[in-house]
């Protein structure tokens, strides 16, 4: 294989499905939007759609590939919508879409929507002065709201959390002025470990794929679902005086190539075991293995992100990313 094989468990993504669900005693609007964080989304969402009341996604696209892929859960999209064939795939395909400001609100006549308020992260919403005029306009127009949601900036800080709370129910009940059914969902994977506001339903995302997000600890007992494994391409008698893209620290007996590179989603600095930096589609390890030995490269996404200074969200989606997938039960 000239590629690395990302194996996925998705009995673990199950497991972890149900540890949230249980820990949150909510229905889950289950996060797989960037193709499931690297984890092939219509595959994670057709082995949990028994578990969830919906999914999420971030774009169109994404939502049309679930549908395609026969999801039968609504799926909501969470980017807003920015033109007008982005609202006519959604209506052809049935997704719910998001309202976050009132240029995007035009576009959600005669759509599902869920109304996206802005609490404090600052990324998508209305702001809470702005939320009674966005319904007013909704309900002229058209719109079919069905919820509102919001996210936590800083779940782990109990100060901002509350603050975002209350501006979060404020919010929701001017939106259930208008729209009385409308759904409210506020708290994701660190919402869920700080026990905050579990609203109607909430929406994890990295905790499905069995990491909770810094700085909280793994107290639900979340299993990784994704392990990564490399393939020995080559070995080498060491000539000159480098070693992959860097000169060689010291004189090595034996090298072998691993199939894995920063082209593949990893750090070009370093890591994996590598003797220096990383190649775009090899890294360059000191002993001798046999010729197509299987070696397991990434095991825990968050120890490997911490070496870089970065987090297991972009390790999984980038690792997943440039690997083939294999499915294990």
């Amino acid at each position: 294989m000239q590629k690395p094989l990302a194996v996925i468990s998705l009995r673990n993504i199950r497991s972890n499905a149900c540890a949230l669900a249980r820990a949150a005693r909510r229905p889950l609007i289950a996060v797989v939007k960037d193709d499931a964080y690297g984890h092939g989304a219509e595959r994670v969402a057709l082995e949990i759609a028994d578990m969830v009341c919906m999914f999420a996604v971030a774009t169109v696209d994404e939502g049309a590939r679930l549908k395609s892929a026969g999801v039968g859960r609504d799926v909501l999209v969470l980017t807003p919508l920015t033109r007008d064939t982005d609202a006519l795939r959604a209506g052809h395909y049935g997704l719910i879409v998001t309202a976050a400001s009132f240029p995007s609100l035009a576009f959600c006549t005669g759509l599902r929507t869920h109304i996206a308020v802005n609490t404090g992260m600052n990324r998508y919403g209305f702001s809470p002065r702005e939320v009674g005029e966005a319904v007013r306009l909704a309900g002229e127009r058209g719109v079919r709201v069905e919820g509102v949601f919001s996210h936590l900036y800083e779940p782990s800080d109990k100060a901002a959390r509350s603050a975002q709370e209350r501006a979060f129910v404020s919010c929701a009940q001017a939106v259930q002025g208008v729209f009385p059914d409308a759904m409210r969902h506020l708290c994701a994977t660190g919402g869920i470990l700080a026990g905050g506001a579990r609203c109607d339903a909430v929406r994890p995302g990295l905790g499905l794929y069995g990491y909770a997000p810094p700085p909280f600890a793994n107290t639900f007992g979340l299993r990784p679902a994704m392990r990564v494994y490399a393939f020995v391409t080559q070995n080498t008698q060491p000539f000159g005086a480098g070693a992959g893209y860097a000169a060689a620290p010291k004189t090595f007996g034996a090298l072998h190539t691993l199939c894995a590179g920063y082209g593949h989603g990893f750090f070009r600095a370093g890591g994996l075991g590598a003797v220096g930096k990383l190649c775009m589609d090899a890294c360059v390890r000191e002993g001798r293995l046999p010729f197509g030995t299987r070696v397991c490269i990434l095991e825990d996404a968050a120890a490997y992100a911490a070496e870089h200074a970065a987090t297991a969200y972009e390790v999984l989606v980038a690792a997943g990313r440039g690997a083939e997938r294999h499915y294990d039960g």
